[in-house]
């Protein structure tokens, strides 16, 4: 039976998002099975793994863009694959997602490009959404660029246009593709930090595939670790409590890499 999309908004469960058995093929290519693991409310929960061990494609499945062989997803309890197209897609609206190449629209101001989906899901009149956009470019550090387009502002800006955008229709769910790669690490720590204030004032439930250590470890409240050579979670949990207490040597190898030392002081 088809159940609401209201116990998306209004279920006060600690559970947010559940993935049941989910197996992830390319046609016949196996990419990943058995896939088992809860993320919290409020959760920044980071997806992790060796290249090519499908972290990008279980984002996809897990907002809406692709469908899974095998499993579901559910939101508060709710499933997001057995449901009709259009319930289907109602729920998706609860989604804000930011694409690692940013897919800011070239040819429209910044302030076109995050006020698209306030015309295009909400009546809300012209002035209403102008003073949203406003909001949500002050909110990621960008007052005042409203007419600036993408070829006029630097990456790490971009990357946070990019972000006003997804939270235009103030989410329940970020979801995130490699929202630092091609940044500095200075940029890259600043978007961690404006990634972990909009956790706190939105009351969002965020998901991020990030390869990046230093971002790993100072912003993940949970992860999953997935493997290419078995096709299959190794193990999930806090990548800081991971590090200590792992026995798998891949997820040690990965996180240790490079000799990698943690800051003294995480932001």
């Amino acid at each position: 039976m088809i159940q609401s999309t209201s116990a998306l908004i209004s279920s006060e469960d600690q559970t947010h998002i559940q993935v049941d058995n989910l197996t992830l093929r390319y046609g016949d290519r196996l990419i990943q099975e058995n896939l088992n693991f809860e993320i919290k409310r409020k959760d920044i929960f980071v997806i992790m793994g060796g290249s090519g061990c499908g972290k990008s494609t279980l984002l996809k499945h897990m907002f809406g863009l692709l469908e899974p062989a095998e499993g579901d997803v559910r939101f508060n309890g709710v499933s997001l694959w057995q449901q009709e197209l259009e319930t289907r897609q109602k729920m998706m609206q609860r989604f804000g997602i930011s694409y690692q190449a940013g897919a800011i629209i070239s040819s429209l101001t910044l302030a076109e490009n995050i006020a698209m989906p306030l015309e295009l899901y909400t009546k809300l009149s012209k002035a209403e959404i102008s003073e949203l956009v406003s909001l949500k470019l002050m909110m990621v550090g960008l007052a005042g660029f409203e007419d600036y387009y993408s070829s006029e502002i630097s990456g790490g800006m971009l990357k946070r246009a990019a972000l006003a955008r997804a939270i235009a229709l103030e989410p329940e769910v970020l979801f995130f593709d490699e929202p630092s790669a091609g940044l500095d690490p200075l940029s890259a720590r600043n978007l961690d930090e404006l990634i972990l204030t909009l956790s706190d004032s939105l009351n969002t439930t965020i998901v991020i595939v990030t390869h990046e250590l230093a971002s790993i470890f100072a912003i993940g409240s949970n992860s999953v670790f997935l493997d290419a050579q078995s096709k299959t979670m190794l193990t999930t949990g806090d990548p800081n409590y991971l590090l200590k207490t792992s026995k798998d040597a891949r997820v040690q190898r990965f996180l240790r890499r490079g000799d990698y030392q943690q800051p003294k002081e995480t932001i």
